[in-house]
Formats: structure tokens, C-alpha cells, sequence
């Protein structure tokens, strides 16, 4: 029997952030693609791609064991609708990897790239986590973008002050 607690643990993790980070893409709107609210911030178009990528990374690390951010493919999404599928396909791609992967495999190392330079190598099991968590981080700055827009922010964690159950305490 494979030892895969670890890698089902990192499932449920990213599992349990997915229902979120979609109701926020779904409240993206192309016509805001270009807001940055300030020079030196990216893009709400490229955020909101980097964030429905972010899956497809982690399935990159358990399947190839490298990620070169410069030849990561970076899709040029026309709709709302073409990046929620663009985030569910990368979902059910980091989905199968942890569930058809072991422990053993996920203490192999993993290296991160750009143009071939190595930037930094890890275990995978290792690096999971902290791209989940670097999925939640740019989520929340999403979520700042949507409410600089005007675009009401979903119930992630509790309800939101565009959650109509929320009442504020008097």
C-alpha cells in the first residue's frame, strides 16, 4: 500500500482554498485586465491569470520536478468564463498529481527556473505548501483589486461586507 498521507493532506489543502479562489475569478472583469494601483503592482489581468495558474504549477512539480517561469505557458485569456476554465482544467491537473502520487515521490527534489537559471531547488513536499500559500497571497491582493474596482469581494473564510447574510454589529 502506498504511503500517500502527505500528498492526500496537500489535496485537501488546496481543495479546501479552490472554492474561494473561483468565486473571486468569476468576478473578474476583462475590461479591468490593465487596472494596477500603482506602477510598481501587477496588472489585474496577469493576477488573476497568475492566480488560476497557480494548480498547474503544483502539478508541474509533482510530474516534471522543474518549473521554468520563462517558457510557463501564459495563456491569453479573452473572458471571465475562459479563466475559470482555465483555473478548474489547472485544478483537476494538480488534483490527479497528488492523488497518483506517494510521499516517497514528494521528497524529491524540485527546482525552480527562469531561462534555465536555477533559482532555487527543494523537495516538492516542501514547496507545495508554500505555492498554496502563495495562491491564498495573491489571492488576497485580488481581492483588494476587486474592491478598488467596485466589484463585490465573495465570503472566503467568513462572510465579506458584500455578503448580504453578513449584518455588522450595531
Amino acid at each position: 500500500m502506498p504511503n500517500n498521507e502527505r500528498a492526500l493532506a496537500l489535496l485537501k489543502e488546496l481543495e479546501s482554498e479552490c472554492g474561494a479562489t473561483r468565486k473571486c475569478l468569476q468576478r473578474m472583469r476583462m475590461e479591468r485586465v490593465d487596472f494596477q494601483p500603482d506602477p510598481t503592482s501587477m496588472k489585474m489581468g496577469y493576477m488573476a491569470i497568475l492566480i488560476a495558474s497557480m494548480p498547474l504549477w503544483i502539478h508541474t512539480m509533482v510530474v516534471k520536478s522543474e518549473l521554468d517561469l520563462a517558457t510557463f505557458p501564459h495563456p491569453k485569456l479573452k473572458t471571465t468564463d475562459d479563466l475559470v476554465e482555465y483555473f478548474d482544467a489547472n485544478m483537476d491537473a494538480a488534483r490527479n498529481a497528488l492523488a497518483e502520487t506517494d510521499d516517497d515521490h514528494l521528497r524529491q527534489p524540485f527546482s525552480l527556473k527562469r531561462n534555465g537559471e536555477e533559482l532555487y531547488t527543494t523537495l516538492k513536499i516542501l514547496d507545495i505548501p508554500v505555492t498554496i500559500n502563495h495562491l491564498v497571497h495573491h489571492r488576497g491582493q485580488f481581492t483588494v483589486y476587486m474592491r478598488m474596482n467596485g466589484l463585490s469581494v465573495p465570503a472566503l473564510y467568513g462572510p465579506s461586507a458584500d455578503d448580504r447574510r453578513f449584518v455588522a454589529p450595531k
